[in-house]
């Protein structure tokens, strides 16, 4: 009898071991952003992972697609497989709380990047580019291309999204000093390159006169940029936020004026660097709240930037 009890606590201290490291008996990081549709979003799984591996980490690598629910799920199927850690791209900054404290109930830690959740002391980590800063940047240099007058429009992204507030913030902080500015239109298009056309044709139609567009990211200036070139306003200033590819590519064909890039693979690879150190001595040695600065693209300095990230 007492054998049999011995044999099946060791096999139980196995199974918990095993699962406490992952499949294939090592430690694994479970790697959970927005859809990779968004190039954004994608270099930061990449980065991750790729970090991750080189660390001696098994890695899987999951979309919530901005669903709070799905995501709530991942959070359960990453508990379930004994995940090490997670790196986290939130689904929203009230409704990934609790994801995020059941995981540390768990014992396992939460690395945030880009997005920040409502909460102080729940997360291990929150490493986000300075929204507000780059929003300055962006501003600043948008009331410098519109000679500091005229009609412009601003595309907002989603309204749940922290970082759609402080960008707009960050804006109007610079744009509204100037008393010739003038504000015409205002819509969120939700992030999303099409609805971003279809507000852009609209806001073109009630106010013929603008002069430019600033938007809360890349994709929605992407999305602005084509409508207004498909209503032949190639004369139109649009300004973006992000530093995606695609955007690079517009600045230098002309379309669009200048973006803001956000280090998203840097703070990718910070974030996985914090969490190995966190897992080998007990510690991230860093705060939980960390900002890293963004950079300004412009015609002339857009061939020393890659893929979210300066070359």
């Amino acid at each position: 009898m007492a054998r049999n009890f011995c044999l099946t606590l060791f096999a139980c201290v196995l199974f918990t071991t095993a699962c406490q490291q992952g499949s294939g008996g090592k430690k694994s990081i479970a790697v959970i952003t927005p859809s990779h549709d968004n190039p954004f979003f994608k270099s930061e799984a990449d980065a991750a992972s790729a970090r991750a591996a080189a660390l001696g980490y098994s890695v899987t690598v999951n979309t919530h697609d901005d669903d709070a629910h799905k995501q709530d799920q991942l959070f359960d199927v990453a508990i379930a497989e004994g995940a090490s850690a997670i790196i986290l791209d939130n689904a929203g900054a009230d409704a990934s709380v609790a994801a995020v404290a059941k995981a540390r109930a768990a014992g396992i830690p939460a690395f945030l990047i880009d997005r920040e959740i409502n909460a102080n002391g729940v997360a291990a980590a929150q490493i986000v580019s300075n929204n507000y800063q780059g929003a300055v940047l962006g501003a600043q240099e948008f009331a410098r291309l519109m000679g500091e007058k005229g009609a412009y429009a601003e595309l907002l992204g989603r309204e749940s999204d922290t970082n759609a507030q402080v960008r707009t913030r960050g804006y109007h902080e610079v744009l509204d000093k100037y008393p010739s500015l003038k504000l015409a239109a205002q819509q969120s298009a939700n992030w999303s390159q099409t609805e971003a056309f279809q507000k852009m044709e609209t806001m073109l139609q009630a106010n013929p006169a603008l002069k430019g567009v600033i938007a809360g990211n890349d994709t929605m200036a992407l999305g602005a940029a084509a409508a207004l070139k498909a209503a032949g306003r190639r004369d139109v200033i649009v300004v973006g936020f992000d530093g995606s590819p695609d955007v690079l590519a517009a600045i230098r064909a002309g379309d669009i004026r200048a973006t803001v890039l956000q280090p998203a693979a840097r703070i990718a690879v910070l974030a996985v660097d914090q969490a190995h150190r966190y897992l080998t001595t007990g510690s991230s040695g860093a705060p939980e709240k960390q900002s890293i600065d963004c950079e300004l693209v412009t015609p002339q300095n857009v061939d020393q930037f890659g893929v979210f990230a300066r070359k």
